[in-house]
């Protein structure tokens, strides 16, 4: 089975040719603001397995323990389609919403709680939480 994500105007892609089995959610200020929502749900992929195409502008920024963070959306539509995080070298992480599958994998890991929207409830699936 693969996988395929993309933005908004298709230009830049990313195939991945495994089952994908878990995905995360994020509820820091900063995925809230990439995102334009109260999270920011994500996956990450075996970085050599992955096979991206397309052009891509990066954005860089330092996290909460200054580790480095390269976002890559499309200089086209603006969607962020992936990134690279200091702390995993081995993988590429790729925003849920690029890959527009109302079947994708359940989020099971649960990060920056302490930041969640008080009325947000979190599915029964996740069972690592993080404040």
């Amino acid at each position: 089975m693969t996988h395929q994500a993309s933005c908004c105007c298709g230009q830049l892609t990313l195939k991945y040719p495994e089952a994908i089995t878990k995905s995360a959610l994020c509820h820091c200020t900063e995925c809230q603001k990439r995102t334009g929502s109260v999270f920011g749900a994500q996956v990450a992929l075996k970085r050599e397995k992955t096979v991206v195409n397309g052009n891509s502008t990066i954005y860089k920024r330092s996290g909460d323990e200054g580790g480095q963070t390269t976002f890559h959306f499309c200089p086209t539509c603006g969607s962020t389609v992936y990134w690279f995080a200091d702390g995993m070298p081995e993988a590429i992480i790729a925003a849920v919403g690029a890959f527009a599958d109302q079947n994708f994998a359940a989020p099971t890991f649960s990060v920056y709680e302490d930041r969640m929207h008080h009325w947000l409830k979190l599915p029964d699936s996740i069972t690592e939480h993080m404040a």
